[in-house]
């Protein structure tokens, strides 16, 4: 039984680490029509590990969302999106071929409250808040 519990704690543990490739690079976390994305960029390629939970994502929808996160940090054209629904690695066109600008940074956040995270407490109630970057 322990050996059980200290293989899903592994697993679960190892969900948002980097591949060999971009390990060691810090990750810039971008939300792209829901979902969220951790995104690393070494060269020529970029790494985005979706980190929220949806139910039975499809790769076609995740492989836009993906690239459009890439192209957020890197400030580069995203030649092609690969990978599953969990982990996604872009190739991106950056040199004389593709457009580089500068990252986009949100200038302003969109925030809503989420339902049923209300917790009454004294003088006043607490409530959760999802926010995303207006870009």
């Amino acid at each position: 039984m322990k050996y059980y519990i200290l293989i899903i704690f592994l697993s679960v543990a190892s969900c948002n680490t980097a591949g060999p490739h971009f390990r060691g690079l810090p990750a810039t976390t971008v939300t792209v029509e829901g979902s969220t994305f951790d995104v690393r960029v070494r060269g020529e390629l970029a790494e985005a590990i979706r980190t929220n939970s949806e139910y039975a994502p499809r790769f076609g929808p995740i492989r836009e969302r993906a690239g459009r996160a890439m192209e957020i940090v890197s400030g580069c054209e995203v030649k092609e999106v690969r990978g599953d629904q969990s982990l996604a690695t872009g190739i991106l066109r950056c040199g004389k071929g593709g457009k580089r600008s500068t990252p986009v940074q949100p200038t302003a956040l969109e925030c809503v409250p989420i339902r049923g995270t209300e917790i009454k407490q004294l003088g006043g109630t607490s409530v959760e808040i999802d926010c995303e970057p207006v870009l």
